[in-house]
């Protein structure tokens, strides 16, 4: 049975770009949480904690979010005719019995990660893909 996991599923490049900015608050305050645990003195909170560490926290948060399914090989097969004019991007081997997917409206791209064990760490790698080869391009 096809499990979703995350929430995100933005249909349009503006989508992406509003959903983008709407995470930029939330990784702020995870980056300031996270320094203000590892007991970071004030100077050196403003030493380490660039933009750039804001944007890499506000990038991972974005593509840990992105809605994917779950389930057996088989499943994602018979998700390819949801969308029959998808390029199909899969990684991995079709020899093994399990898949992760996402689709990207915007680029008409079905983007899938298979897998034997461990469904935590293909999601996690198909999100990366997904975020790197199709979302990062248009923000």
């Amino acid at each position: 049975m096809t499990e979703t996991r995350g929430v995100l599923a933005p249909g349009t490049e503006a989508e992406v770009r509003e959903r983008f900015e709407e995470v930029g608050p939330a990784a702020q305050t995870v980056t300031r949480e996270v320094a203000r645990a590892m007991e970071f003195s004030e100077e050196e909170y403003d030493e380490r904690v660039t933009g750039g560490v804001v944007g890499a926290a506000r990038e991972a948060m974005f593509a840990s979010l992105l809605q994917v399914a779950v389930g057996d090989y088989d499943e994602f097969e018979a998700a390819k005719a949801d969308y029959p004019d998808a390029e199909v991007h899969e990684n991995g081997s079709p020899e093994v019995d399990r898949a992760a997917w996402h689709y990207v409206p915007f680029a008409d791209a079905l983007v899938a990660t298979t897998f034997q064990n461990e469904p935590a760490a293909a999601v996690a790698t198909l999100r990366r893909i997904a975020f790197s080869e199709f979302y990062e391009p248009v923000l």
